[in-house]
């Protein structure tokens, strides 16, 4: 079983990346694989919402590092989201790439656990964490509990590792995952292996 986790701070060994080690460390201790994939400090496009990735399989912009990470999606059997707060939201590029990531790819992660994550010096990580959340709701997938909203707080990485409650919040973040991805592992070939699906009905405000 192995977490795919994306950092999408323009910083690689900033304080996202921190609280991803952490989490990738708790993983680790109970036996579960992860991977960290850094988004990169280049330019990410936005979706234009062509619907041509419905055709292609991948989104249609391949000059970024987007249809790469959604190669690495379809593997894995969980995911955290990870991004830092810019103007009380999650950083541009991360937004960019999670909306064509689920557009492209959101198929492969129907069903499977995930968390979101964000870190900041001070404030806006509320905010920033209800839009990631909204990515995981949308999509049938099962949002990993914690014991506190999944934030850290630090202007530096060696801050982050000294927000102690921050820090149990992301290992507490990998103990629940690596509990959901054994006990959906064990329901495999069973009954209980995938809830009765509900097609899903798509109306309009304005008729």
């Amino acid at each position: 079983m192995k977490v795919l986790m994306i950092n999408g701070s323009p910083n690689k060994n900033g304080c996202t990346n921190a609280a991803l080690s952490i989490i990738a460390d708790e993983l680790k201790k109970q036996g579960i694989d992860s991977e960290i994939i850094w988004l990169g400090n280049g330019p990410v496009r936005g979706c234009i919402g062509c619907c041509g990735c419905k055709k292609a399989g991948k989104c249609v912009f391949s000059d970024d590092p987007v249809n790469a990470i959604g190669e690495k999606v379809k593997a894995a059997d969980g995911y955290v989201f990870g991004a830092p707060v810019h103007y009380a939201s999650p950083c541009g590029a991360m937004v960019s790439a999670m909306d064509r990531l689920f557009y492209a790819f959101g198929s492969h992660m129907k069903l499977k656990p995930a968390a979101s994550v964000v870190s900041a010096r001070r404030a806006g990580t509320t905010a920033s964490y209800d839009v990631l959340n909204k990515y995981i709701g949308i999509n049938n997938m099962l949002q990993v509990p914690s014991t506190y909203w999944n934030m850290v707080h630090g202007a530096k990485a060696e801050e982050v590792l000294k927000d102690e409650e921050g820090v149990t919040v992301m290992r507490a973040i990998a103990s629940n995952m690596a509990w959901l991805l054994k006990l959906l592992a064990s329901a495999k070939g069973t009954s209980l292996e995938k809830p009765v699906d509900i097609p899903k009905v798509k109306t309009n405000f304005i008729r």
